[in-house]
């Protein structure tokens, strides 16, 4: 059985938090994809927990900002297993490929992509992956970000490939 280190949970939950992005292309969303973007400007707190080989409390900050054009942009801090883990990126609907996207930065070198789509009044990113983690280990990764309303949740899987062991982490949102 794999023994998650503080550092080794840090960078699969940062994977999961960044893979909420991609690098945005030009949007030239029309006003109902820029109306339901701006919907979540604003300040975020979570408060959730992640359970591997332990069980450990997530407490989260994120801020979302008009950035621009027709683009947020969003930056926060999570605090898990002793690591703090930044993040930073841009929220876009890209008309070219129909679709909402986003772009992310974080501090734990880690760069992924997901897509967005509107379902009822909000909006829903999913993303499957895999990458190495910082010793190299394969890791499948499964993440949805839902945002409705005055609500939002992060809920993720990561697989460790060769032995199976896994973290899951829900962690929701409020303003």
């Amino acid at each position: 059985m794999t023994h998650f280190g503080p550092v080794s949970r840090a960078l699969a939950f940062a994977a999961v938090v960044v893979s909420t992005g991609i690098a945005v292309a030009p949007a030239y969303a029309g006003p109902a994809e820029v109306a339901l973007l701006k919907s979540y400007i604003g300040e975020w707190r979570g408060r959730g927990t992640l359970v591997g080989a332990a069980t450990e409390s997530v407490v989260c900050r994120l801020s979302l900002t008009q950035g621009n054009q027709e683009k947020i942009n969003y930056s926060g801090r999570c605090t898990l297993a002793g690591t703090n883990l930044s993040v930073a990126g841009t929220i876009a609907y890209v008309d070219a490929s129909r679709r909402y996207e986003a772009a992310m930065t974080s501090n734990a070198t880690f760069s992924g992509i997901a897509v967005g789509q509107k379902r009822g009044g909000g909006l829903v990113f999913n993303l499957r992956e895999r990458t190495p983690d910082e010793e190299g280990k394969e890791m499948n990764i499964s993440s949805q970000i839902a945002l409705n309303d005055d609500s939002m949740s992060v809920s993720f899987e990561v697989v460790y490939v060769e032995s199976g062991d896994s973290l899951t982490a829900q962690v929701p949102f409020t303003r």
